[in-house]
């Protein structure tokens, strides 16, 4: 009976194929981020779905970055990042973070104004929110690059975040009745 057991549990950890994991994720809504860094490791900045709180005490969040990316390493030797998340105006920003600009150059910090609020972290001045944060801990996973870090800094505006789904931007809005 055990046997049986453990090859259940072996099949079971195969997991999915990557085709009908990307179609679920796709379909989840996901708030848009800039994650920006700057320091000796140079300005950089990337558009990040996958990002969320782990912690209010002490304060922490985590944002994924593709290895692939320039960003990885940058963010690496500046020791710290900031979070803007994206009001519902601003997809033709995470477009131009994303490498993908309708018009412009890909990852041009002069598409948008910008300021600082503790680290040398750019924090973009008309965002949902700012959260500046120094690195707590860097965890390689798969094809991602997990940056956790302690908020040090926070800003934030009430307006319409910029969401992601189904491979289209949207803003959130109340349901009706």
């Amino acid at each position: 009976m055990t046997k049986v057991l453990v090859d259940r549990t072996e099949t079971l950890l195969d997991g999915v194929d990557v085709e009908t994991f990307v179609g679920a994720m796709r379909v989840q809504a996901a708030a848009v981020n800039l994650v920006t860094s700057d320091g000796p490791g140079g300005k950089t900045g990337v558009t990040v779905s996958a990002m969320t709180a782990v912690s209010a005490e002490p304060p922490l969040l985590l944002a994924c970055v593709n290895r692939r990316s320039p960003s990885v390493a940058a963010i690496r030797q500046n020791g710290v990042f900031c979070i803007n998340a994206l009001s519902a105006e601003q997809s033709e920003l995470a477009n131009t973070f994303a490498g993908r600009p309708s018009n412009g150059q890909p990852f041009d910090f002069s598409t948008a104004e910008w300021m600082t609020l503790t680290t040398a972290a750019p924090a973009l001045v008309d965002a949902v929110a700012n959260l500046d944060c120094v690195i707590h801990d860097i965890v390689e996973a798969g094809s991602h690059t997990i940056f956790i870090g302690r908020v040090v800094g926070a800003a934030h505006r009430n307006v319409k975040p910029l969401v992601y789904c189904d491979r289209t931007y949207l803003a959130p809005g109340p349901l009706s009745d």
